[in-house]
């Protein structure tokens, strides 16, 4: 109550934020004036103004009127479009690190200029993310011609782009992609041997587009780079069989042997199951008799079955996955829309494949991997806009520090948002669908018919086939086909059968979008320009008419055929409709099988619908079902939040020695001289192993002289007779033999310095440290997996499994660096340097140096070495002198050329980008 009265004498937040806001459009807009008077190059000057000031010392906020109001007029000379008030409120919203929630059809879009160009004129750069490629590359085309006439520069990042073209459209002004794009490219610059070949600046400023898709929806699956790890493929095939032979249990507590929670998604095996499953193994010969599935040894079967029992009773075809080329393909649960390349970890989708009879591709092991929310959170300012928001606002203040505002729309909603309508059955609630499907076509009123999965798409696409209804499909194969479908779903009896509102990012225009048919006209190159126009014309004058006509018939009519588990996502679905201040209307239909109401809302849903028993085929509409529901949504969404929630808070231990290891790979990368680096990690393994056996403070007969010995010749190569030391000079103690090791060990090394040149060495040495960090992150983060799937189990030990992760993944931490600096030590102290005679006898005349190779005994020592087998460099050089500049000729010639030198052709490229490429 006293929350009440304070909103009506003070006004909410959200009231205060735009009272405030308003503030500066009024000062923004008596700028107008003045900017229309000034010609084109005085406008674009504006930029180098701004820009100056910035240098000089002012900040973003001292310059944002002035730079919203150019960036306005800016607009309107360039695109034809000028920013309505609330857009420019919009634009303030974005600039200040807040979420805009603005309804569909308010020119989100060119809100995003406004916050971009501000923020660009820092040179630091701006991301501009969307949820796909498709509308990265239209946002991006659209808004080029603008920022372009506003002196700064536009890049795209797309999936199929080479690393160059990645590096020039990072290093433009402002840069448009994908949210995955984003995050594989800050992933793989920290996984790169070369700092030149790193694509990404500093993360500066971000507009996240559709924002609660991307920092929301997308955000319960983490970012992983993988590689293919050993696994043996037969298994799942055999493991497939075993599902068959066990029976499912009708209740949680009833007989069977197995359990499936479709409310927590997961399958639980029973005591008699667990027995069950164990003779059908060991009958199969899996299984040792009398042996445990539970038992060290049988982890990988019990991992298996899990996978296959998951694969049968909670993966569906045509719901959760499609076959396509003979391929399971995901199907994302938010947006329908088809997630190639992606895959489900820990064994899952070998199992559906199992289960399909499709290849079975081999398990892959992770090479570095995310969180959306951990990647977000490294730009210096964060900011999104959306349609549908404020239902989420919570998780994105605790998640993200991000607040939601509401901007007004810029015309009153027109549309009329009916109650649900609810039905006993499904076959009762479809049958109503297409009768009010059939009487909208008959008006000529358009329709757009949302549904949550491709396989009641597919069902409601039949249904109109039998009825005579004509009709598109729209499951989210093809952006492109999608985007221009979704244009034209408000012709006239337009009908459009869309999975989980595809097309989110394209306007649906009454009367259908003009734009894409006069492009259309344009691009047709056996047209006249009299044809064109005349063209044109016609189609304009007819576009008023079917406008007008859609208008009369009442606007665009959504038909949602059942609730999402979240509230959002069926505002996604009717924002579609009333855009603008257009006339729309929306009616969801819904039945007690639908799986909304049959998990979380039967029991009190069915004692009402016993009550009020109607006929079949007659609806039930009434505020308490509605409010069940809705409640039921609530349910679903704070337990989805707990789910990301908990993603996060286990990735966030992870994340903190993400930020050590690739903190330490940047010093690396960055530094050419990394010897100092080196020797101190070589003292500090000497010491710690003298340390071990040889304790400070103890008696020499507690020493272990001979194991000291034994483990400096195997790791080491290092041959030290430190039982003669001691017994030459009893005297010698624990500090006394540390010196003499490392003063030996420094010896040897350097004579190998020498050998190979110090240059050489320094690529060595670093290529060295990068490959072990970057084998033992890789090591680790397996490690970290498993620990995860398994802590759970912990609770029922009375103990916090998040504590005892965090405990244990520290404890890891520490053993993984000991281990680095072990593994780095034991490569440099060991490696063998050889003069590779023939080679130096090649290059004698020409160079003043001899070349020679770096190589080791250890097996895996050759990719170590990378560019430094011939890592020397020599100035005696003169490009004149030859026309073959490949590899071979300049290494005949005594040249050594790394790839990210320019090229000596005198191109200006990167070796590796000119002739070196060609070699």
């Amino acid at each position: 109550m006293l929350t009440n009265i304070a909103k009506k004498i003070f006004g909410s937040r959200n009231d205060r934020l735009l009272k405030q806001y308003r503030k500066s459009v009024a000062k923004i807009n008596a700028l107008e004036e003045g900017l229309q008077a000034l010609d084109d190059a005085a406008l674009q000057a504006k930029t180098a103004e701004f820009k100056q000031r910035l240098a000089d010392g002012q900040t973003l906020d001292d310059i944002l009127v002035e730079a919203f109001a150019v960036c306005r007029e800016a607009s309107r000379r360039v695109l034809g479009m000028r920013h309505f008030d609330v857009q420019l409120i919009g634009g303030m919203v974005l600039h200040n690190g807040k979420i805009a929630e603005m309804r569909t059809g308010e020119g989100k879009t060119l809100v995003a200029t406004l916050a971009v160009y501000l923020n660009a004129l820092s040179g630091k750069g701006v991301h501009v993310v969307t949820v796909n490629d498709y509308l990265a590359a239209r946002d991006a085309a659209t808004m080029q011609p603008l920022y372009n006439f506003l002196g700064l520069t536009v890049g795209v990042i797309l999936a199929d782009l080479q690393p160059f073209d990645r590096q020039n459209a990072y290093g433009a002004d402002i840069t448009y992609g994908t949210n995955n794009e984003f995050g594989f490219d800050y992933l793989r610059d920290n996984m790169v041997t070369d700092q030149y070949d790193k694509v990404q600046r500093e993360l500066n400023f971000a507009v996240v587009d559709e924002v609660d898709s991307i920092l929301i929806d997308e955000a319960r699956t983490p970012l992983i780079i993988s590689g293919q790890a050993d696994d043996n493929i037969q298994l799942y095939q055999v493991m497939n069989t075993v599902p068959a032979h066990l029976v499912r249990q009708e209740t949680e507590d009833g007989e069977g042997d197995y359990w499936v929670d479709e409310k927590a998604h997961q399958v639980i095996l029973s005591e008699a199951g667990h027995e069950h499953a164990e003779q059908i193994l060991t009958q199969m010969g899996l299984l040792q008799e009398n042996d445990s599935l539970y038992s060290a040894a049988n982890i990988s079967l019990m991992h298996h079955l899990m996978a296959a029992l998951r694969a049968h009773s909670l993966f569906h075809k045509d719901q959760h996955y499609v076959i396509q080329d003979g391929e399971i393909v995901i199907v994302d649960e938010f947006t329908g829309r088809l997630m190639a390349g992606r895959r489900w970890s820990e064994g899952l989708h070998q199992a559906v494949e199992a289960k399909e009879g499709v290849d079975i591709k081999r398990e892959n092991q992770t090479l570095a991997s995310i969180t959306f929310q951990n990647y977000f959170r490294l730009y210096t300012k964060l900011s999104g806009m959306t349609g549908t928001a404020d239902t989420e606002a919570f998780e994105f203040q605790s998640i993200y520090n991000l607040e939601t505002v509401i901007i007004p729309t810029n015309r009153p909603v027109q549309r009329k948002d009916f109650n649900d309508q609810i039905f006993r059955s499904a076959e009762e609630k479809f049958e109503a669908v297409v009768k009010d499907i059939a009487e909208c076509y008959g008006r000529g009123q358009p329709v757009l018919v949302g549904t949550t999965s491709i396989e009641n798409s597919e069902l409601v696409s039949r249904l109109l086939q039998q009825a005579g209804l004509p009709h598109n499909v729209l499951n989210a194969k093809e952006h492109e086909r999608e985007a221009l479908i979704v244009a034209q779903a408000g012709k006239v009896g337009a009908i459009t059968v869309a999975t989980n509102m595809a097309g989110r990012g394209t306007d649906i225009v009454l009367g259908g979008n003009l734009k894409h048919q006069i492009d259309a006209i344009h691009a047709d190159a056996a047209l006249s320009d009299e044809d064109k126009q005349a063209k044109i014309a016609g189609l304009e004058n007819g576009w008023q008419a079917e406008h007008d006509q859609v208008m009369a018939a009442g606007g665009l009519h959504i038909i949602g055929t059942e609730r999402h588990e979240s509230r959002r996502i069926d505002n996604q679905l009717r924002g579609r409709a009333g855009r603008q201040g257009d006339p729309g209307s929306s009616r969801f239909y819904l039945s007690f099988e639908d799986p909304l109401l049959r998990l979380f809302a039967l029991d009190r849903a069915a004692a009402i619908l016993n009550r009020l028993a109607p006929e079949r085929g007659v609806a039930i509409e009434h505020s308490l079902l509605t409010r069940q529901i809705e409640g039921a949504q609530r349910k679903v969404e704070g337990r989805n939040f707990d789910m990301r929630k908990q993603v996060l808070e286990y990735d966030d231990v992870a994340n903190d020695q993400r930020k050590v290891i690739y903190h330490q790979r940047n010093e690396i990368l960055t530094n050419q001289d990394v010897s100092d680096l080196a020797k101190n990690i070589r003292e500090e393994i000497i010491s710690d192993l003298v340390d071990l056996h040889m304790p400070p403070d103890t008696m020499e007969e507690q020493w272990e002289i001979p194991a000291l010995e034994q483990q400096l010749a195997a790791e080491f190569r290092l041959a030290a007779d430190i039982q003669g030391w001691l017994k030459a000079e009893n005297t010698l103690d624990n500090q006394d033999i540390k010196e003499r090791l490392i003063a030996q060990v420094e010896q040897e090394y350097a004579e190998k310095v020498e050998l190979v040149g110090k240059h050489a060495m320094a690529g060595f040495e670093r290529n060295v440290m990068l490959q072990v960090i970057d084998n033992q992150w890789r090591e680790h983060l397996a490690a970290m997996d498993y620990l995860r799937q398994g802590i759970h189990l912990r609770s029922y030990a009375q103990k916090n499994p998040k504590q005892e992760y965090k405990r244990e993944a520290f404890a890891m931490f520490e053993n993984l660096w000991q281990g680095i600096k072990q593994n780095i030590a034991s490569l440099l102290i060991a490696v063998q340097i050889e003069r590779n005679e023939n080679v130096a006898q090649e290059t004698a005349e020409h160079a003043p140096t001899d070349i020679q190779t770096v190589h080791s005994q250890a097996p895996d020592m050759e990719e170590l070495l990378g560019n430094s087998k011939t890592d020397l460099v020599t100035e005696a050089f003169d490009p004149n002198q030859t026309a073959d500049y490949s590899a071979d000729a300049l290494a005949a010639a005594g040249i050594v050329i790394h790839r990210n030198d320019p090229c000596p052709c005198g191109s200006g490229l990167k070796y590796k980008q000119c002739h070196g490429k060609l070699s």
